[in-house]
């Protein structure tokens, strides 16, 4: 009976203050559409910049009599004590520790630049170990591990001003979409919070009148809150909508011409969906219910 009576209550109220109650449903909208284009957008890029970080290998290059400071090739028991040495480092993924011989790196050069390869009459380039860290951040750490270089090395590389350079940006990239996502999200609280406040407070003879006659706090709370789970989750039904329509449209274009690679994706389209609706039921009941308490204290 008394939940028969919230929902009539709740009913009653929407039907008769409809330019508020359109107000908060477009003030949701608003707020969980541009909040649904920072995840998707903030998701990818920060996706894109885990794909560049992919790209960050440590190599090891072994020596050659042409190298500076070598006499010699590199024995084979070198080449092993350096992968051993390798693969007892956290830092390094083991599985994807690559030995590129000599002759696979002339091979290699022939099918990049053909052109430095004519005219050899035999192969300057040296072994190497190509070291896929487990995390892109651990390429100086690998480095640093081989200092002094173990015997049989002449250089190892992994051209630190791009690295440095690459794990600036995607550090940027993932503290701007963590402080736009809450800024957003605070933003989205209070607009709507005033946005209820303002309905509310067309209302407050009402709650007066409930509250000397006796109903309790949370008795004339609750067809407010359900007030605003019912604007918070049309605002978000309509956001969805929205961003579905953008997404078919624009969305798909716009990236084409950005990236065609397939592990560079935003969160999925479901997930957002879900994340905006729960976020405007909770902001629309939350804000209806922290708002309300200056006016129950009569």
């Amino acid at each position: 009976m008394r939940l028969r009576l919230l929902f009539a209550e709740s009913l009653h109220s929407l039907r008769s203050n409809v330019s508020t109650t359109f107000a908060a449903i477009v003030t949701v909208l608003i707020a969980m559409f541009i909040l649904g284009v920072a995840i998707g957008l903030g998701t990818w890029l920060v996706s894109w910049s885990n794909h560049v970080k992919q790209d960050l290998i440590v190599k090891v290059f072994f020596c050659t009599p042409s190298a500076p400071g070598c006499t010699n090739d590199a024995t084979e028991k070198q080449v092993e004590a350096v992968r051993e040495q390798l693969l007892a480092m956290p830092e390094v993924k083991a599985d994807a520790l690559r030995f590129i011989s000599k002759d696979e790196a002339l091979s290699i050069m022939k099918q990049r630049s053909p052109e430095l390869t004519q005219g050899l009459t035999s192969n300057p380039l040296p072994a190497s170990y190509e070291v896929t860290p487990t995390k892109a951040e651990y390429v100086d750490v690998i480095d640093s591990k081989l200092k002094p270089r173990p015997s049989g090395v002449y250089k190892v590389d992994y051209g630190k001003q791009t690295a440095q350079r690459v794990l600036s940006v995607a550090r940027a990239i993932e503290l701007v979409f963590l402080v736009a996502v809450f800024l957003l999200l605070t933003a989205a609280t209070l607009l709507i919070a005033n946005t209820i406040r303002l309905s509310i407070f067309s209302r407050r003879r009402e709650i007066e009148v409930m509250k000397l006659v006796g109903a309790t706090n949370w008795f004339v709370r609750g067809p407010f809150m359900l007030e605003g789970l019912v604007c918070g989750l049309a605002g978000s039904v309509g956001a969805v909508l929205l961003l579905l329509l953008s997404k078919e449209v624009a969305l798909q274009r716009i990236l084409g011409h950005l990236n065609d690679t397939n592990d560079v994706q935003a969160m999925s389209f479901g997930l957002i969906s879900l994340a905006l609706i729960g976020c405007g039921l909770l902001l629309g009941a939350a804000g209806s219910g922290l708002t309300l308490r200056r006016f129950l204290k009569v």
